[in-house]
């Protein structure tokens, strides 16, 4: 789910980019948005490699 969102995100700050430029304030909110998302995407996947770290060294 958080992944979809992630791609609808980047597809319309794309969109935004090619019709009002890189810097208008619609595309910088939409990066800032996208920004977040991929925070919390990454926050997730943190302890999962925690927990993958854990087990690899145990032998």
């Amino acid at each position: 789910m958080l992944a979809l969102k992630i791609e609808l995100k980047r597809q319309q700050m794309i969109h935004c980019a090619k019709e009002y430029g890189f810097t208008a304030s619609q595309t910088v909110r939409c990066s800032q948005e996208l920004d977040v998302l991929l925070n919390k995407q990454s926050q997730q996947q943190i302890p999962l490699m925690e927990k993958q770290n854990k087990y690899s060294f145990a032998q």
